[in-house]
């Protein structure tokens, strides 16, 4: 079983002090009469929204957006009516998207009333529904709104893509010495629908921040697709992703460390184990009878002639990780990231001399 012994001296899964940031807050679940707060504003609120709209337009006729259900409509094909459809179609998900907005820019009150958050200079959002035009607009739309309020926070859209960024700030998990000798390291990002794995370069010369960091190959599963699916069969897949990985930075001499970085919906503890938030999952992966770093060990004990190490955080806190190397003007900065739910994290930049 993986527990703290098994990493190196100062490396923690899950931890609040990490090499440039202290995280202060993450995994935050709010409720009101209505139940969980961030419920309002994942992918899943927006199509309920977009449904909604669809019934009001049915009301005087056909259906402007067609006969498809509202789930099987893919995001491109949204941003395709925005900027080419019929009027009445781009006026639906103009609908959609300024009520989503509305209810983004309530949840992100909600969380800068909290004492963590109260003093966040910068919320940067993230997940697969910032990467399409739709997303943008509805996130924009939520800036406009909050600054009509007079709130003091720059809200901005995650720079690099939302597939990789949740790998790219794996760099940010790693100790000081993987840097030295090594070109890249392995990082996963497991979410309620998808799986991905990559092999990050660090790019050292070209940024000394990681400021250049990119995923140089990707291996991506779409498990939300696949029916009565165990957690074994899916750690099993994680696994082969990994290995496939390795073998592909061999043959081109890449200098990979023996480091793997994974983030993981949920509230993780020191040892590895989650302790709750992952419902989303195939299988059970809550509690103590599971632990991912152990399973992933157990798989890839080696990489190259050297023991493998695998430090997990939570996705969100990954994803956010990104980008710290942008964040230096700024002291307490955030992400939301919007996905299958909404993932969240606040940060407090370390000096580099201390907190």
């Amino acid at each position: 079983m993986s527990d703290q012994t098994t990493l190196p001296a100062g490396v923690t899964h899950g931890a609040s002090r990490l090499p440039s940031v202290i995280v202060e807050s993450y995994g935050v679940e709010m409720k009101d009469d209505e139940g969980f707060i961030g419920d309002r504003a994942n992918k899943g609120a927006f199509r309920d929204l977009l449904e909604k709209w669809r019934k009001v337009a049915r009301q005087g006729g056909e259906d402007p957006l067609g006969d498809k259900d509202t789930d099987d409509i893919v995001r491109k094909d949204l941003d395709k009516v925005l900027t080419e459809g019929n009027p009445d179609a781009a006026a639906v998900v103009q609908s959609a998207i300024e009520e989503f907005a509305q209810e983004l820019a309530t949840v992100i009150k909600r969380f800068l009333k909290l004492k963590a958050w109260r003093d966040t200079e910068r919320l940067v959002i993230g997940g697969g529904f910032s990467g399409r035009r739709v997303g943008e607009l509805a996130i924009g739309r939520a800036s406009v709104l909050l600054k009509a309020e007079k709130l003091n926070v720059d809200l901005l859209l995650i720079r690099n893509d939302p597939d990789e960024a949740g790998l790219i700030g794996g760099c940010h998990l790693a100790p000081h010495w993987i840097f030295k000798g090594h070109d890249a390291i392995l990082a996963t990002d497991i979410g309620g629908t998808n799986i991905r794995a990559g092999v990050v370069t660090f790019n050292l010369k070209e940024a000394p921040k990681l400021a250049k960091a990119s995923v140089w190959k990707l291996e991506h599963w779409r498990h939300g697709d696949e029916k009565n699916l165990s957690r074994s069969e899916a750690v099993e897949k994680l696994t082969g992703m990994l290995e496939k990985l390795i073998e592909r930075a061999r043959k081109q001499k890449l200098r990979l460390a023996p480091f793997i970085a994974t983030g993981c919906p949920g509230v993780i503890s020191e040892n590895g184990q989650i302790d709750r938030g992952a419902h989303n999952l195939p299988g059970r992966w809550e509690g103590k009878n599971f632990n991912l770093p152990a399973a992933l060990l157990e798989g890839i004990p080696k990489i190259g002639d050297h023991d493998t190490t695998v430090v997990m955080h939570n996705d969100a806190v990954v994803q956010g990780l990104s980008e710290r190397p942008f964040m230096d003007d700024v002291k307490r900065w955030g992400v939301l990231t919007i996905g299958t739910g909404l993932g969240n994290a606040q940060f407090r930049n370390r000096s580099g001399n201390g907190d």
